[in-house]
């Protein structure tokens, strides 16, 4: 499976990588590289949470192996993910940010979301946590400490569900980052993983969801300083891009993959994701058709 690159795409080095996608399977022409040619293939547009932590290394193998056809990744923040699957550049869509996925039905560009999973955020910083917001479970007074002892803080940026919870929170708080940009408020433009990175480096406080958090190897000094606020929720939804805008989307194949997630079996395989023994996403299903 391939993996596209983070960052916010241009029209025409999406196009580009696109095109790359769709000539992949001609560059092997025996044994399994042949059978992994033939299989019918899709695209699915997710949110860097799901790829940073290893889930999809983890489910997508398991769903070509029961369903027989394969998944290529278009990796980017939920904003992005969102504009590329509004594009028709991706059959599924896979992200966190419930506002901008009901939009996306509601515009005719979905054809209908499914919860699917959920984790949660956290908010991480230096051991010795210069705004004393450790043990708190409110994440809006956190973030207010921070801001009055200008403590070195690392945003995405990115416009990703990551980023749109965090700008929510600011707001609960009183609070306008983006006036304070430069100073102590540092936006890195970047997926979570380098964000962490740039937080990890700088000693700075951040907000990530719990599976990049738990997958990621450079922590340092960062420690979990907030956690267990109900606003701190992070639901992910799985969509079908609506053919009746795109004809070209592979509607058949994108629902199988909607199917299989939903499903008992993609739900316990949701479930087994661990590392370190650690849980880091839930299943979230709901009951289809009197279905369980």
């Amino acid at each position: 499976m391939l993996e596209i690159a983070r960052r916010p795409p241009s029209k025409l080095r999406l196009a580009m990588v696109l095109a790359l996608l769709a000539i992949l399977p001609g560059l092997g022409a025996a044994g399994p590289a042949r059978a992994a040619e033939e299989r019918p293939y899709i695209l699915l547009a997710a949110t860097t949470t799901t790829d940073d932590s290893g889930l999809l290394s983890y489910l997508l193998p398991r769903f070509t192996a029961a369903c027989g056809i394969d998944v290529r990744r278009v990796i980017f923040g939920t904003g992005h993910a969102v504009e590329v699957a509004k594009a028709g550049d991706a059959d599924v869509l896979l992200v966190h940010h419930r506002p901008l996925e009901e939009a996306f039905v509601a515009e005719g560009y979905g054809v209908e979301r499914f919860d699917v999973m959920y984790n949660d955020f956290i908010v991480v910083g230096p051991e010795d946590d210069p705004a004393g917001i450790a043990g708190t479970n409110d994440a809006a007074a956190a973030l207010a400490k921070i801001a009055r002892a200008q403590a070195l803080f690392a945003s995405r940026g990115d416009d990703s569900g990551t980023n749109l919870k965090e700008l929510t929170l600011w707001s609960a708080a009183g609070i306008d980052p983006e006036a304070l940009s430069g100073g102590w408020y540092r936006k890195t433009g970047a997926g979570m993983g380098s964000t962490l990175n740039t937080a990890a480096a700088l000693g700075a406080y951040a907000m990530t969801d719990r599976g990049t958090w738990t997958g990621f190897r450079n922590k340092q000094d960062l420690k979990i300083l907030v956690e267990g606020d109900p606003r701190l929720r992070n639901p992910y939804g799985v969509i079908l891009v609506n053919p009746a805008r795109h004809p070209h989307v592979k509607a058949k194949a994108g629902q199988a993959l909607i199917d299989w997630l939903l499903s008992p079996a993609g739900q316990q395989a949701i479930a087994d994701f661990r590392i370190d023994g650690q849980q880091l996403f839930f299943p979230d299903a709901k009951p289809r058709d009197g279905s369980s």
